[in-house]
Parts: structure tokens; C-alpha cells; sequence
């Protein structure tokens, strides 16, 4: 099986996104996959009918692989990383995650208008509309207000604002000096303040769970952010509710972001489609590249056994 990892940063880089392509590779030549990494700037996009079994990288064609795994979230140079992922789509290449997820879920507020369409439960939302409304902010979300950025990632572009004069200095700020910035405004969920719950999950089934914790005065609990993890067991009901919010937004690989609510139970914060593992390999006994490898292997057994049962 031949896999390629869509990836922007040095391989070697001192970062948690390329310790775990490192991960990628060490674990795809244990099971006898050969797995390559690629950067977007490498592909030249050509359109043509007239060859559709390669792509062209640094200028040259290469045969396709079985598998592309995108890890590169589309928040800077995006358009053309997600019309690379779309190129292999169209040549007929599998890809975990397809164009579609990546695209909604890049997009907060279209998540939240995806996963209230379907009944799911998440914060009320609010998108930014410059001049904001003060009083309608404070009737319908209420204070303290989670601002978020709408393309921000790994717990960046997110502010918790206590109140209306730090809301009012916050709006002020970004009107002189970004007024096209896109927002989101959300409801704080206060009992879950500097705590969430970061559910893996691959194809449909729950991999793992772990409780991050932020740093002690802190707002974000994210691994990447400093904050602390450790395993959690979910019960049915959270783990039905994880794996129905990768169905609805059509992600191979989430990471589903859940908040503790006030009278149990949980609400979903976000869903990542490039979800950081380190944390989760930390805190739990599972092997996650192992875990999408095999699912990807699984995916390619049932089409060769459908094409099997056809030719037969």
C-alpha cells in the first residue's frame, strides 16, 4: 500500500505536527507501507484527460498512490492545498480527509450551522457583524463571550472576553485595525473553563479519549497550548455523540472537541479535521497512525472484494 502525507513544515521541525508525521513513517515501514511526504509548493497542478494515473511533483510525473493523508490545515496558502487534495480526488485516489470536511470544518460557523441542522447539541453562536451589537450580544450569548477567529487552529484566534468593556475594547481594536477579520462569538460553557474532552476518532469508531486540562489561571486546555491530559472512559451516550459528529460533517479522522455542560453531559466545542495525536499518545495506550493505516487497509480489502463479487 502506498500512502503520501500532504505536509507544509520540515520534517525534522521541533513541532508537535512533525514529531507525529515522524510517527507516520516509522509506523507505516513496521507494517510494510510505503509511505512518502509531500509538501502543496511541490505539485504543479495540470489538468489533462489525457493522463489520469500520475501527478506532477518538482516538474516530474509520479504514479499515484493507493492513499493521500492531508496534514496540512488550509489556513494559510489554503486554496491551493485543498485544489491538490482535489486533484487526487478526481484522479480517483482515496483521501483521509476528503476536500468537503476539510472545507466545512475549516469554517466554525458553518460546523455549528452542520451539527445544529442534524439536532446536535453545540453553544450558541453568533457570527460578527461590524458594528457589533452590544445588546444582542448580551441577549442572546451573555457575558463572558468566547470570541474566536473563524479559521483559527490548535486553541490560536480563541479569547474568553469577561465583560463589556473588554468586549467593546476587543471590537474597537479589531475595527481599526482588521475590520474584514471574520468572528465568531459563542456562549462560555463556565463549568468547563480550562477542561474539555478530546475524543479520536477513525472511521467511524471511537480510538480514545482524553481529558485536557489548561495550565492552572488558564482558559485553553489544548495539549499544544501546554495543558495537561489523561485518559477518559466515555460512557455510550458520548461516545454515540463523538462518532455521529464525525458521520455528519463526513471526517475519516476527527478529533472531536467536547465540553462538560452544567447539568451533565457534554456539548461539542469543535471538530478537528487535522487532530494532533502526541497528547492522545500520551495519555493513552493506542497507536494512532497503526489505527489509520488499518483502516485505510480495511477500505482497500472490502473495494477489492466488491470488485471481486462484480467480476464474478
Amino acid at each position: 500500500m502506498d500512502v503520501w502525507i500532504l505536509f507544509s513544515e520540515e520534517i525534522e521541525a521541533p513541532t508537535n505536527e512533525a514529531y507525529e508525521i515522524r510517527r507516520f513513517q516509522a509506523i507505516g515501514k513496521e507494517m510494510g507501507i510505503n509511505v512518502e511526504v509531500f509538501s502543496p509548493e511541490q505539485f504543479d497542478l495540470l489538468v489533462t484527460d489525457e493522463d489520469r494515473t500520475s501527478v506532477l511533483i518538482d516538474g516530474e510525473p509520479k504514479l499515484l498512490p493507493d492513499f493521500l493523508l492531508p496534514r496540512t490545515p488550509p489556513v494559510e496558502n489554503g486554496y491551493f492545498s485543498l485544489a491538490v487534495i482535489r486533484q487526487f480526488e478526481r484522479l480517483g485516489v482515496k483521501v483521509f480527509n476528503n476536500s468537503a470536511c476539510i472545507e466545512a470544518v475549516a469554517d466554525k460557523m458553518h460546523t455549528h450551522q452542520i451539527l445544529a441542522e442534524h439536532g446536535l447539541p453545540t453553544p450558541t453562536t453568533m457570527l460578527a457583524k461590524f458594528p457589533v451589537d452590544l445588546g444582542l450580544i448580551e441577549k442572546h450569548i451573555g457575558f463572558p463571550v468566547v470570541v474566536k477567529t473563524l479559521l483559527g487552529v490548535n486553541g490560536t484566534g480563541v479569547f474568553l472576553i469577561e465583560d463589556h468593556e473588554a468586549f467593546h475594547d476587543l471590537m474597537t481594536l479589531i475595527g481599526e485595525t482588521n475590520p474584514n477579520i471574520q468572528l465568531i462569538f459563542q456562549k462560555f460553557v463556565a463549568v468547563s473553563k480550562g477542561r474539555d474532552l478530546r475524543v479520536f476518532v477513525v472511521d467511524g469508531e471511537v480510538l480514545a479519549c482524553m481529558e485536557r486540562r489548561a495550565k492552572e489561571g488558564g482558559f485553553k486546555a489544548n495539549f499544544s497550548q501546554g495543558g495537561s491530559v489523561l485518559p477518559y472512559e466515555l460512557d455510550q451516550a458520548t461516545e454515540e455523540l463523538a462518532i455521529k459528529t464525525a458521520e455528519v460533517l463526513g471526517i475519516k479522522v476527527a478529533g472531536i472537541d467536547l465540553l462538560f455542560k452544567e447539568e451533565g453531559g457534554f456539548t461539542i466545542c469543535e471538530a478537528n479535521t487535522f487532530p494532533g495525536f502526541k497528547g492522545l499518545e500520551k495519555a493513552c495506550a493506542v497507536n494512532v497512525p497503526e489505527a489509520i493505516f488499518k483502516a485505510m487497509q480495511k477500505q482497500m480489502d472490502e473495494e477489492k472484494l466488491v470488485s471481486q463479487m462484480v467480476a464474478s
